[in-house]
């Protein structure tokens, strides 16, 4: 029997490529907003973005496996700029908000680009992330207000982050990708 055509290279995959490294980055990004964190002796919130950091991680490696599944090449390749250092909490919460956001214009291109082209398979694989996406925004935006409404007070924050704000909520279910290596 002879080997299945493999799976031509489509603008999709490329994006997908490139969004790879994104995500790399922001986990490397929300490493340095954890340590940032835990070196102010606030735990709650460092295990917040360490969490974090590993769920970037994890959609990467989801992304990865999807090219590898496809048949696609897949090179890991260097990060992009991450900022080390922040002025206070409210900033590196910000600046998280921030990458959120442009994360999720990214996901969103990818999933015009597969409907675009006709990549289906595509488009269903990145519908799963456009809903995590959501999830991620309204965190953040959760806790940039939680931060202006305590005017500061980081134990009040520390206390809301332990009840409320729980990493990979919006990861788990039957429907999330594999992620490469599990």
């Amino acid at each position: 029997m002879p080997n299945p055509e493999p799976v031509r290279a489509s603008a999709f995959h490329e994006l997908l490529r490139e969004q790879i490294r994104h995500e790399f980055t922001a986990s490397q990004q929300y490493i340095a907003i954890a340590v940032y964190f835990d070196s102010d002796h606030l735990p709650n919130l460092a295990r917040r973005f360490y969490g974090q950091a590993a769920e970037e991680r994890s959609h990467a490696l989801m992304m990865v496996q999807y090219l590898l599944d496809r048949d696609q090449t897949v090179t890991v390749g260097g990060l992009d700029e991450v900022q080390p250092t922040f002025v206070g909490p409210r900033e590196a919460v910000e600046f998280a908000l921030e990458q959120e956001l442009r994360v999720t214009r990214l996901i969103t291109a990818l999933a015009q680009t597969a409907r675009d082209t006709g990549d289906y398979l595509g488009e269903q694989f990145i519908g799963w992330f456009l809903e995590v996406q959501v999830q991620e925004i309204a965190d953040m935006r959760t806790l940039l207000a939680v931060l202006d409404r305590t005017g500061g007070n980081m134990f009040d924050v520390e206390d809301f982050v332990a009840r409320q704000l729980r990493v990979g909520a919006a990861a788990v279910g039957s429907r999330a990708p594999k992620p490469a290596g599990v």
